[in-house]
This record gives structure tokens, C-alpha cells and sequence, in this order.
């Protein structure tokens, strides 16, 4: 007989396809029943106007038979079958889909679900197998035919006796090398893995014959036994009515599903019919996974087509503020063959990503509501994305994700909300106040908080060291500005007050000339202040870098060069200034040096910072002690 050769394009196609487009071998299964499925679905919904043909659904069913003994597996549908010239336009173009055909002809029916019989996904039938034998028998013809090939080389046809009405895909698989254990495709937990992972929502049943050999009951002689398992549920639970589907349910599905020892917070389930149709069912962990901030993690939602799963991680269902979330999507319009590499021109996909963005961001802000102590379990594990998302974006997600956002507050001593902070604020306040540091103890001690809380100031306490950034990023909220409590701008003082500390700086200018010599460039300035209670010195900063954040960038690499423009600030009212005043007027220079050192030292300290020169320090103050 002689053989057909493939087009040009579709040889290129295939080539393609093997070593490209799907890399992973195990997909090949998944294909096949798809294409199966479809053929069942052609043949049930064209009974329902062609009389002649008698279906019932029930009878409908695809059979995986493996056979170890001649290496093949085989893929059987009693679908509607293919005719020779079906089998020479479907199979002999790749890319030539005879459902598309189908569909476009049934688009009236809109409970349509056609996957894409014998399209691409069929060649990868060719990853596992070097050769692949198609028997098929039309609903329409009385004559079968084979339809065989070993790959880009080209195919044959020809018609063949008894064959049922259907289709036979039998897979005769590849040598084992090395890498590649082709047998595996042939074990049974295997097929029932398969099945489970990737097609256990296939409407129709999947059947595993297998054949055991046993000894006959008080007898030697041996007798082989046929068994039919059915692999798949047909019923997925994100299909089934809610009402009909208990808690412990989903939290079943969950843990199994995504390996968590943990029931979910939170499950989130839609249905949404539109321009792009699909069910959705989502889960907010409650706890983040160990590798959650690691470049380890791999975000993304199972994607499915039709029940098919056709994507483990799906990453652009999910920005990355909402990484954290687990769960999958089924749509009737995403293409059971859609590549990573057409992912982010898919308009389908794209508009399912902006649906489920708001649908999570709803959820979030039900349970900070309804549900608080969970919510700030969640915003534990996972406030810091939600922050990360504000400032990786420079604040263009201000307005989806600020509500979301917790602070910890120094008038509730826990968590807020900028809405609640910014609620209870004074009549004439127009500023949040909020300051930076290791930790709530540390920042409760700050010189700089006590004074704002002294003026009756609520104030938030940041410790982690993206808040800053993305307060920076906001800019404000709600139309009023963030200001650091060390901020040098920070204005709390009345007119008089103002007069005061501006007089007695201007007295002081050439004390101050002296001092910043000793200090050089380690302060941009020195000035006396008046927003300091009961501590005698502070450093305040100038300009956008903070010296939290300075800390910050510091300890990334290449950071070292980054440094906040500080200020040393001192109490007017503490007797460490009289002091200093003292000092410049005896001209005693070198002790007004020393003590300028250790104000500096004093003032580092208290904000956490490191000091370059720790035994200078140590043997001033010993020295200054001791007299």
C-alpha cells in the first residue's frame, strides 16, 4: 500500500509539537480521551434530531486497554466513528480540527462541549509511541478503516473487517532508553494516576480492562479473568449544586487536592456566563506555605477546559499580590490546546484574571468584616504581598488593595485599618502618623513617638521592611499625606513655639558650625528641638529616604552606597544642652568634640543603627564617667 506523506508545514508541525510545545510526556493520555470524549459527544447530540440513530447516554462510554505483552495501549470510544474521508482530512492535516467544523455548525446548540477531535493534541500520541494505529468506524458508513503511521514520515490507509462502531487508537510504544520508561504507560496505578490527575471530569466513563491470570480453585491449570474498573468521577465538585456540597467537602478537596495539612480560611465558588464563560473554585490558605517568599514558589490556578485539566499553574489567573491563593477554573471557551507561550494574548484568560481579581479582593474585605480574627491569621502569613503589591507597582494598585492593608495602632495597641485610623482622626489633623522599627517594643521607645503621643497623635507602628516603601508608594489615603514621626518636617509646635526654638537655634548656629565639623558628613545638620520630651538627643531625616529605609536598602547588594540625609537634633530643655552651650562658650573644644561624638553615638543607637567607631565611643564615655 502505498504510503501518504504529510504536508510540509504539518511535518514541521509535528516536529514541533514533540519536542516543543508539549514537554511533558504524560499529556498524551489526557489528549486521547479528550478527542474520545468529543467523538461520544458528536455522536449523543446528533441523536437528539437524527432518529435513525438510537443512543443512549448511558451506553456511552472509552476504554483503555493495556496490553503488556505487545507494548500497546490502546484508547477505544463507541463515539460516532470517522469515515476514510474523515480520517484523511482530520488526521492527514495536523491542525485540521473536525470538531471546529462541527461546532461551527452546532453553534445554535449552546450546552455545546467540543473539545477539538483529532486536532494538534492528537500527535502527541508521538511522544510515547513510534507508531500509532487509528481504527475507525462511522456512524454513517458500513466499511471500517485504519489509519496508520510511524511520524513525520507519512501515513497509509485502508479498509479493514469487524471493526464496532467507534474509534480504536492503539499506541504502540516507544524502546525504553535510559530517561525515558515508556512501560510505565502500561501499569495500571499509572493509567489510574493519569486519569485522576488530568481527565477525572470527563462526563463520560473512563474503563480499565485488565486481564488476570490465576490458578483455577484446587487446580493447577491457569484461567484468565477480565475485570472493568471505571478511573474517573465524571462529576467534579466546583460542578455540582452548592446546596449539595458540605463544608467538610471542600475541605476534603483541598487538602487532598493541594497537599495541605490545613482546612482553607476561606473557599470561594462562582459561576460567571458572559462573553467568556467559566466556574471557579478557590481557596485562601491558612498559612503560607514554607516556601511562600522564595523564588521556590510557583503561583497559578489549575486550568481546566470542559472538566479537561490542561494547565497545573495557570500564573496568569493571579497577580502576584493574590499568589497566595489555591484553587482552579473550567471554562467552556479556553482551548483544550492552548500553549504558555499564548497565554498572555488570550483575551479569554485575561478577562477571567480581572473577574477573579475583584472576586478575591471582595472576599478579602468580607472577611476583615464579618470574620476579623481570621482575617489577621491571614494578614499574618500574607500582608506582606499584599504591601508588596502596592510598591512593586509604584502605586497603581493603590485602590485595590489599601482597605486590605493592617497596622498596628499606639492608641488600640492592635491591629488597624487606614480606614479606622483615618475615622477617628482629629477635626484639623490632615496627616497619618506612623514610625519605623525592629519591633513594637523598640518603636514604643523611639524619642520622636513619645512626643507625638504626648500631643495626643494616634500613630502606626511599622516593622516590616516593606511598609515604609509602600506608604511612600500611596502617597496618602483618603487624601491625607503619610509623615514619619523622624521626619524633620514633622510640625507640631504652635506659632510661639515655632518663634522660640527658630531664635535659639540662630544663637546657637556657630556652636553648631563647630560641631558638625567633628561629625562631617555623617549628619547633614545639627539644631536644637523641641519635640523631644524627655530625651536629650534624636536623628531625624531629610528628604525621601528614611533611615529605616536606609537600613533597608543597605542590607540588599549594591545598597551600600544608599544613605538618608540625617539631622541631629537636641532637646532644647535637657540639661545635655546647656551643657553643649557651656562648653562652646569656655572655647573648651576638645571636650565639646567628645561630647559631640557620644550625642551622635547616643542618638545611632537609639534608632538601631551600628557605630563605625564602638571603642572610640566606649573609651569616651568611660573617660567622661570618670571624671
Amino acid at each position: 500500500m502505498k504510503k501518504k506523506q504529510f504536508k510540509a508545514e504539518s511535518k514541521k508541525l509535528l516536529d514541533m509539537m514533540i519536542h516543543s510545545i508539549y514537554t511533558n510526556q504524560e499529556i498524551f493520555l489526557r489528549e486521547l480521551i479528550s478527542n474520545a470524549s468529543d467523538a461520544l459527544d458528536k455522536l449523543y447530540y446528533r441523536s437528539l434530531t437524527d432518529k435513525k440513530l438510537k443512543v443512549k447516554k448511558d451506553d456511552l462510554e472509552i476504554r483503555i486497554i493495556p496490553d503488556k505483552e505487545n507494548r500497546t495501549l490502546t484508547i477505544q470510544d463507541n463515539g460516532i466513528g470517522m469515515t476514510e474521508e474523515e480520517l484523511e482530512n482530520n488526521l492527514g492535516t495536523i491542525a485540521k480540527s473536525g470538531s471546529e467544523l462541527f461546532k461551527e455548525s452546532m453553534d445554535e446548540k449552546k450546552n455545546m462541549s467540543i473539545i477539538g477531535q483529532f486536532g494538534v493534541g492528537f500527535y502527541s500520541a508521538f511522544m510515547v509511541s513510534d507508531k500509532v494505529t487509528v481504527i475507525s468506524k462511522s456512524v454513517d458508513s458500513d466499511k471500517a478503516y485504519c489509519w496508520e503511521s510511524t511520524g513525520a514520515d507519512g501515513y497509509s490507509i485502508k479498509e479493514v473487517e469487524d471493526a464496532p462502531q467507534g474509534t480504536q487508537v492503539i499506541l504502540h510504544l516507544r524502546t525504553n532508553t535510559e530517561d525515558d520508561n515508556y512501560d510505565e504507560f502500561l501499569e495500571s496505578y499509572s493509567i489510574k494516576r493519569l486519569v485522576k490527575k488530568y481527565s477525572d471530569y470527563i462526563r463520560y466513563p473512563i474503563k480499565m480492562k485488565e486481564i488476570e491470570t490465576k490458578k483455577k480453585e484446587g487446580s493447577d491449570e491457569e484461567e484468565k479473568i477480565e475485570t472493568d474498573e471505571t478511573l474517573n468521577s465524571m462529576v467534579p465538585i466546583w460542578k455540582k449544586a452548592k446546596k449539595d456540597v458540605k463544608d467538610e467537602e471542600y475541605n476534603d478537596f483541598y487538602t487532598d487536592k493541594f497537599y495541605d495539612y490545613e482546612k482553607p480560611l476561606r473557599v470561594i465558588r462562582s459561576e460567571v456566563e458572559g462573553r467568556v464563560s467559566y466556574q471557579t473554585l478557590l481557596f485562601i490558605p491558612s498559612h503560607a506555605p514554607y516556601n511562600y517568599y522564595s523564588k521556590d514558589y510557583e503561583k497559578g490556578l489549575e486550568l481546566y477546559s470542559k472538566g479537561v485539566l490542561i494547565m497545573d499553574k495557570c500564573s496568569e489567573l493571579l497577580p502576584d499580590y493574590f499568589s497566595f491563593v489555591k484553587g482552579l477554573v473550567d471554562s467552556e471557551d479556553v482551548s483544550l490546546n492552548i500553549s504558555r507561550e499564548t497565554l498572555q494574548e488570550n483575551y479569554q484568560i485575561e478577562s477571567i484574571a480581572k473577574s477573579l481579581e475583584t472576586k478575591i479582593k471582595k472576599e478579602l474585605e468580607n472577611m476583615l468584616e464579618k470574620d476579623r480574627e481570621n482575617y489577621e491569621k491571614f494578614y499574618k502569613d500574607f500582608g506582606m504581598q499584599l504591601k508588596f503589591g502596592i510598591y512593586s507597582t509604584y502605586g497603581m494598585k493603590k485602590d485595590v488593595l489599601q482597605d486590605l492593608l493592617l497596622f498596628y495602632s499606639s492608641k488600640d495597641q492592635k491591629y488597624v485599618t487606614l480606614k479606622e485610623y483615618v475615622d477617628r482622626m482629629k477635626k484639623d489633623q490632615t496627616t497619618i502618623y506612623y514610625a519605623c522599627g525592629e519591633s513594637l517594643a523598640k518603636i514604643d521607645l523611639l524619642p520622636q513617638v513619645e512626643a507625638v503621643k504626648e500631643k495626643g497623635f494616634e500613630i502606626l507602628y511599622l516593622t516590616e521592611y516593606i511598609d515604609e516603601f509602600t506608604l511612600k508608594a500611596m502617597m496618602n489615603y483618603d487624601g491625607k499625606n503619610f509623615m514619619n514621626v523622624a521626619d524633620e518636617k514633622l510640625d507640631l509646635e504652635s506659632e510661639e513655639e515655632k518663634e522660640a526654638l527658630k531664635e535659639a537655634n540662630e544663637k546657637a548656629k556657630d556652636m553648631f558650625q563647630e560641631m558638625k565639623a567633628t561629625l562631617g558628613d555623617a549628619v547633614t545638620d545639627i539644631s536644637f528641638t523641641h519635640r523631644l520630651k524627655n530625651h536629650p538627643v534624636c536623628l531625624t531625616s531629610k528628604g525621601e529616604v528614611s533611615l529605616e529605609m536606609q537600613k533597608v536598602l543597605q542590607s540588599m547588594p549594591n545598597g551600600e552606597s544608599v544613605k538618608a540625609e540625617t539631622v541631629l537634633e537636641i532637646n532644647e530643655n535637657h540639661p545635655i544642652a546647656l551643657k553643649m552651650k557651656e562648653l562652646y562658650e569656655k572655647k573648651d573644644k576638645e571636650k565639646l568634640e567628645e561630647y559631640t561624638k557620644v550625642l551622635y553615638a547616643q542618638a545611632r543607637l537609639i534608632e538601631g543603627l551600628s557605630l563605625d567607631n564602638p571603642t572610640e565611643i566606649s573609651n569616651l564615655v568611660c573617660d567622661l564617667l570618670a571624671k
